[in-house]
């Protein structure tokens, strides 16, 4: 299995026919899942799946609601959004990645995938922290060039 990390083309095809809104004042969810390394998720996943989500205390299937930390905003040719951090507490569990999807209770469609490079274990405090790169135009998780 695999990992593969960006944004999947079903998104894309999505965001150019306005399925998806980051703005303020959106009714729109948008979740983060969490995968163990056996998942499959790459730029052909479509929208959120179950196999190989991780189990375990502090983890409720489907992962965490996300909240929009940066609006879509701009700086010269870049178009970005970001998300505050999400935040597993009394986790015991393990993760390789993630797939952001919006949770619209029918199809669910992916976002993009995250790989975490490695497998990821909680604090000894028993946190599972997601920590978005800083919201800019060269940095922020999600850009349009």
């Amino acid at each position: 299995m695999s990992i593969l990390q960006g944004a999947v083309t079903s998104y894309k095809v999505g965001l150019l026919n306005g399925q998806f809104n980051f703005g303020t004042g959106t009714t729109q969810v948008f979740k983060i899942a969490l995968y163990t390394g056996f998942a499959n998720l790459d730029s052909n996943t479509t929208s959120y799946i179950v196999d190989s989500e991780v189990s375990g205390g502090g983890y409720t299937t489907g992962g965490e609601v996300l909240t929009i930390s940066q609006v879509p905003t701009s700086s010269e040719t870049t178009a970005y959004i970001s998300f505050d951090p999400a935040i597993w507490t009394g986790a015991s569990f393990t993760a390789r990645g993630a797939l952001v999807y919006l949770a619209d209770g029918l199809t669910n469609p992916a976002v993009f995938v995250l790989d975490f490079g490695s497998d990821k274990v909680p604090t000894a405090a028993g946190v599972f922290t997601v920590t978005f790169p800083t919201a800019n135009a060269t940095s922020a998780i999600l850009r349009l060039n």
